[in-house]
């Protein structure tokens, strides 16, 4: 048997965790001086309620060492002959580290499991390693091996594609979870900007003018690289706004050729407190690695428009 563990950055819901017995290491959001389980003390709408009435911002830390080292232990005593553990990117945070730590003091004791135990660094955020621990739950209920999914995780990690806009940047390059770079042009952007991860930190690739256009772009770049083959779901997060995202949906179903599932998953605190409200989300597998960044969008936006210019 085959325990799969995160951190609860995963975002993934309730519903899905309970099916498919995934455990969950929840960081801590200190709010007010006041500490908070994510997912067990505070709710995400309770947060994103009062979230813009905040003087300072929140902070959040993550899972211990001896968090994690309960949980191996727990799935031991449960039967479960190996575990498979996600965590959120070690460029974002120190709960990959937390479960390494956990993994070399599990192995003193349980020195025959060390064969037996992986902790994958996502490089991604929320959802981005919430779909390596679905499609990790999938592969095993279809029967895939302990080693298969380690194979699948570290072969295809970098691969899970991300976009994210917010309303606000202020969250993000308050808590670092920007690149340097991204964070001085997003000062300077008038416009929405688009995040994706690179090399386990958020970086700007694209801007777009209101809503509607952020849903443009991402569907058309869903479209232009999704791996057909191995995406069989969409993840689709959001903060405050679930409309905002059934839209996408919506749009995804109309306009694309695909036929798989598309999700649609709340933002839980943890990640909240660095995006904020409004935000929306979007992962999948792309093909390859596609170069993705904002002058090369640029240019594609020109190319469109020139095309669009010569149909009329």
């Amino acid at each position: 048997m085959i325990k799969i563990l995160a951190d609860s950055t995963c975002d993934l819901s309730q519903e899905v965790l309970e099916k498919y017995k995934i455990d969950i290491a929840p960081l801590t959001i200190c709010i007010k001086d006041k500490d908070y389980r994510d997912r067990i003390d505070i709710t995400p709408d309770e947060f994103y309620g009062f979230i813009e009435d905040l003087d300072a911002p929140p902070t959040t830390s993550m899972p211990s060492p001896a968090e994690y080292l309960k949980i191996f232990k727990r799935a031991i005593q449960e039967g479960h002959s190996s575990i498979l553990c996600i965590c959120m990117s070690s460029g974002t945070s120190g709960s990959y580290q937390s479960a390494v730590i956990a993994r070399d003091y599990f192995f003193e004791e349980y020195s025959e499991m060390t064969e037996r135990v992986h902790v994958v660094d996502s490089k991604s955020m929320s959802h981005g390693s919430g779909w390596l621990i679905l499609k990790s739950a999938r592969m095993r209920e279809n029967g895939a091996a302990f080693a298969e999914l380690v194979e699948f995780n570290e072969a295809h990690k970098t691969s899970v594609k991300h976009y994210l806009s917010v309303d606000d940047l202020d969250h993000l390059i308050r808590s670092g979870r920007l690149t340097n770079a991204s964070a001085f042009v997003g000062k300077l952007l008038k416009l929405k900007p688009i995040m994706t991860m690179k090399k386990g930190k958020g970086a700007i690739v694209a801007k777009e003018r209101g809503r509607k256009k952020v849903l443009e772009h991402y569907v058309s770049e869903f479209s232009r690289r999704v791996d057909d083959e191995l995406t069989d779901f969409i993840i689709i997060g959001y903060t405050s706004d679930i409309t905002y995202a059934e839209n996408l949906k919506h749009k995804i179903e109309r306009d694309t050729a695909y036929k798989g599932d598309i999700f649609i998953m709340q933002m839980g605190v943890a990640v909240g407190t660095h995006v904020g409200l409004g935000a929306l989300s979007m992962f999948f597998l792309e093909k390859g690695r596609m170069k993705d960044n904002l002058l090369i969008n640029e240019v594609h936006g020109l190319a469109a428009l020139k095309n669009q210019l010569l149909r009329n």
